[in-house]
């Protein structure tokens, strides 16, 4: 006599394999967007229809922030779980004032910043020791995909032609997402969990959407401004691709997906680049990101009031597939999200550096900025670090501290600091204790 087993019974023993199987990790990064350009984040007029129902499914933290504004250092901190004082990758590029480009010394340089991966237990190499193969796509600077410990991957690098940041991998969502959902199939085959780093050059420029997006938005809005929120729009619709995919293989429910941008961007409506105070500068429309985490066997959609920083999905991802943890400063979220408890944290840091690095081993040499956010107040300090290019991005005319009350004012137009003394010395403290800055080519302005 064959015995029925009850449904829920079914369901619970389900429930119970699904939580101890090795999630999927899915981490999207976005390029150059601000925290306000999504529809979920309340903008009138750029449509995220995709990522509004991967917010409507996730852990929602509105006031997520990068340590850095700038995308290389910005996702070395992502790669390694270090703020950029630490990983060494403060800038972009060696400072071509000091080794032209092209030069055997603009070579060597490139090269030994590059090295620097070398030095650090990225996250791909943790999870492989877990049993993980892992897939790069999109935007990569330190070489080879292999460098950075990932199995499988898109981009050569350096020394390849076209290998500054990231060659084949930049193909990725602008050209189709086949790369990603052939991985995805092997790994189905081999029955084996996966890391994914979907990277793409979206929306970041050259903003060059389909006509059928853009045109959406041309009534409305002057050529680059409908270019840049088609470009929003284009990026959509690729994450909603990929998730999809994700879906119709029967692998999302233990797909842990993560969302973070790189850091922000506000589209100048004159021309194709960016306007002041955004990419580049501590100010929020450079540093604040949303940031979710989705994932339905285990993270019940939620909307999460503290702020974290992205320096926090180092160790919550190596938490979230069991893999060994090393020392970071982030704070393994995991626990937080599934049991919905709010996180201890007293303050988020971040550091801002000139786009290109005068010295390799010195990032003092071109420290522009420190800050501090905590509760509502944000204070930002300014440094006489060298600036090369992009120095219209960097004016630094205000040379006091910079308190801002975010509560009230969100897009940091009225300085408090004279109003707050108070308030401002004991924010400097806890910035010196987070990051000292000890070289004597900086000048202290408080």
């Amino acid at each position: 006599m064959h015995r029925i087993i009850p449904a829920a019974t079914l369901v619970w023993c389900f429930q119970i394999v699904v939580s101890y199987a090795q999630p999927n990790v899915l981490l999207i990064i976005s390029d150059d967007q601000a925290w306000t350009d999504y529809s979920f984040m309340g903008h009138p007029d750029i449509r995220t229809p995709n990522l509004d129902r991967l917010a409507s499914e996730s852990a929602v933290f509105r006031h997520g922030y990068v340590p850095t504004a700038l995308c290389r250092p910005s996702l070395m901190s992502l790669i390694t779980g270090q703020y950029a004082h630490r990983h060494g990758v403060t800038g972009n590029d060696p400072s071509p004032k000091y080794a032209p480009r092209g030069s055997d010394l603009a070579i060597k340089r490139r090269a030994q910043l590059i090295s620097k991966i070398d030095q650090w237990q990225t996250l791909p190499s943790l999870l492989h020791e877990k049993g993980y193969f892992s897939h790069q796509s999109g935007k990569w600077w330190e070489g080879s995909f292999k460098r950075g410990g990932f199995t499988h991957g898109m981009t050569r690098g350096f020394p390849n032609p076209g290998g500054r940041h990231g060659d084949e991998g930049l193909k990725i969502g602008r050209e189709g997402l086949q790369p990603c959902k052939d991985f995805i199939d092997q790994m189905i085959k081999q029955d084996a969990p996966f890391f994914m780093w979907y990277a793409p050059f979206m929306p970041h420029t050259p903003h060059t959407p389909p006509h059928r997006i853009v045109k959406k938005y041309m009534d409305y809005h002057p050529v680059s401004i409908a270019n840049y929120y088609a470009m929003c729009e284009w990026f959509d619709e690729t994450c909603g691709s990929l998730i999809g995919y994700l879906e119709t293989k029967k692998i999302r429910d233990n797909t842990l997906i993560i969302y973070v941008g790189d850091n922000g961007w506000i589209q100048d409506p004159e021309n194709r680049g960016y306007a002041p105070r955004s990419k580049q500068t501590p100010y929020e429309a450079g540093v604040r990101q949303p940031v979710l985490f989705s994932w339905p066997s285990k993270i019940r959609p939620q909307e999460r009031q503290e702020r974290i920083s992205s320096i926090d999905l180092f160790p919550t991802i190596l938490e979230a597939t069991g893999a060994r943890s090393v020392p970071s400063p982030g704070i393994n979220l995991l626990d937080h999200l599934i049991e919905e408890t709010r996180i201890d944290r007293e303050a988020v840091f971040g550091e801002g550096f000139a786009h290109d690095i005068a010295d390799l081993e010195n990032p003092e040499a071109t420290l522009l900025y420190r800050w501090c956010v905590e509760n509502q107040w944000k204070l930002l300090l300014t440094y006489d670090g060298e600036v090369n290019r992009y120095q219209t991005t960097h004016p630094r005319t205000e040379k006091r501290p910079q308190l801002f009350d975010l509560a009230r004012d969100p897009h940091e137009c009225r300085n408090l600091a004279s109003r707050h003394p108070d308030i401002v010395e004991a924010m400097v403290k806890k910035i010196d204790a987070w990051y000292p800055v000890v070289r004597r080519n900086v000048q202290k302005v408080y």
